[in-house]
């Protein structure tokens, strides 16, 4: 179906896209009588539509459902952009153009390839690493920020937490601990140890692609306030909690048991060595993580059914649905407007893009937000510092509720299978300090290094 809509011009006589009404003409006894336009109102009542439907499906995806359907993100997002191709909102063939595939291709080589590393028993071997070195409370709740926020900047900050969390559980059930500190723990260090890089979570694949920025010089900007960040969420947790984490010491706790397929893990590690490799020399991010994927999937004894099976087909779609809902903005003419309204925002400097960010992915969350900003950054004053910004705001403000970040979501839906329930006041306790403090630290530092 061919696309309707064309950004119609404003009609000062109906407050809206497209005029419906010619200027008239004189009837009998000098009466005025209008002309309708068809054509044009037409145009205004399917653009009104459309832009309904974007608004629908963007606030369907900010609270994840629908009530009364059985429908999540992913469905949501797709019904969203099939609907608006066919009120041809925006086009078949700009809807394809609208597919980020370097986007998608780095989000499918990275499920991939942590589908492998987790089926090889490598992220329970970094828990069993853990249980050997903590001593005592304090050193738990260290090693377990430093080590998932390490990983997730390595690799999806939702992979990681969705690996850890039983583990962690396990872990506390072992040494008799109350889970919480270490739940809030885990998923806030996933969070913001996932800015550091651009294949740490959703949203920096896409700024890395879209700015193609090299990764080097990418994580040499964001890296260390990242791991700073780590050591702030430990600084805040052991004020909030020091009576349960600075009494008693871990001794004689037995290592849990740990099974691993050691030719997968090993050539796992060395398609993870290879594409970290590429990235600093320069490969483009997706060849590089595409190429790790293959390499994995040549394989004699893995079945490609049960890796394929584990991959996160859900979020693919979701993604895809996204980009064609964004690419109606610009096909509805609705683009130009954002962008008058947001360059005065952008022109202030980072902290102003920072507090606009924060709320955005408080409202829509942090994807949708960063998908927004993507078609005008490029045309800001200093394109690279509002890449950055975004990168570190968008991330950071997805600790500040429960519902900020599908990580959160994640680690709270385990726990509670598993008969632990991380409320959300308790949860806001620790998130409300960590995340201004956070955004307060990646904003100085910005300032100080661009």
């Amino acid at each position: 179906m061919g696309r309707l809509v064309t950004a119609p011009p404003p009609c000062p006589e109906m407050g809206a896209p497209g005029r419906a009404f010619g200027r008239g003409e004189a009837g009998r006894g000098g009466h005025y009588i209008p002309i309708v336009d068809h054509m044009a109102l037409t145009h205004t009542i399917v653009y009104w539509l459309s832009f309904g439907v974007i608004l629908v499906t963007i606030v369907g995806v900010a609270i994840g459902r629908f009530p009364l359907l059985r429908m999540n993100r992913a469905t949501i997002a797709l019904t969203g952009a099939a609907l608006l191709i066919l009120l041809g909102a925006i086009s078949l063939e700009e809807a394809y153009a609208a597919l980020d595939l370097d986007t998608l291709t780095l989000l499918f080589a990275m499920m991939i390839l942590n589908v492998n590393l987790r089926r090889a028993g490598f992220f329970q071997l970094v828990g069993r690493w853990v249980v050997q070195r903590a001593h005592s409370p304090r050193q738990l709740l260290a090693f377990i920020i430093f080590s998932a926020g390490v990983l997730s900047a390595v690799f999806l900050n939702d992979t990681i937490v969705l690996t850890f969390t039983p583990l962690v559980l396990e872990i506390c059930r072992t040494l008799k601990q109350r889970p919480i500190p270490y739940l809030i723990a885990l998923v806030t260090a996933a969070n913001i140890g996932s800015a550091g890089t651009i294949t740490g979570n959703p949203q920096n694949m896409i700024i890395g692609v879209a700015s193609g920025m090299p990764f080097l010089r990418f994580t040499g900007y964001l890296g260390p306030v990242a791991l700073m960040g780590l050591a702030l969420i430990w600084g805040v947790l052991l004020g909030l909690y020091r009576r349960e984490l600075s009494v008693g010491r871990f001794d004689g706790v037995p290592s849990p048991a740990v099974q691993t397929e050691p030719r997968l893990l090993r050539k796992s590690l060395v398609a993870t060595g290879l594409m970290v490799l590429a990235f600093l020399v320069g490969m483009p991010i997706p060849q590089a993580a595409l190429g790790a994927a293959a390499l994995l999937l040549i394989s004699r004894r893995v079945d490609p059914e049960r890796v394929f099976a584990e991959v996160d087909w859900s979020l693919l779609v979701f993604f895809a649905g996204l980009f064609i809902v964004t690419g109606s903005l610009e096909t509805l003419g609705v683009s130009g407007q954002l962008f008058a309204l947001m360059q005065p925002v952008a022109e202030r400097g980072i902290v102003s893009l920072s507090l606009v960010a924060v709320v955005l992915s408080n409202l829509i969350s942090n994807v949708p937000a960063v998908l927004l900003f993507r078609p005008f950054v490029p045309h800001f004053p200093d394109p690279t510092q509002a890449w950055l910004t975004l990168a570190m705001a968008t991330t950071f403000a997805g600790n500040l509720t429960l519902l900020g970040s599908v990580a959160n979501l994640i680690v709270a839906e385990l726990a509670r299978r598993r008969g632990v329930e991380m409320g959300f006041g308790e949860y806001l306790r620790a998130g409300v300090p960590i995340t201004l403090l956070s955004l307060a630290l990646g904003i100085v530092w910005l300032l100080w290094v661009l």
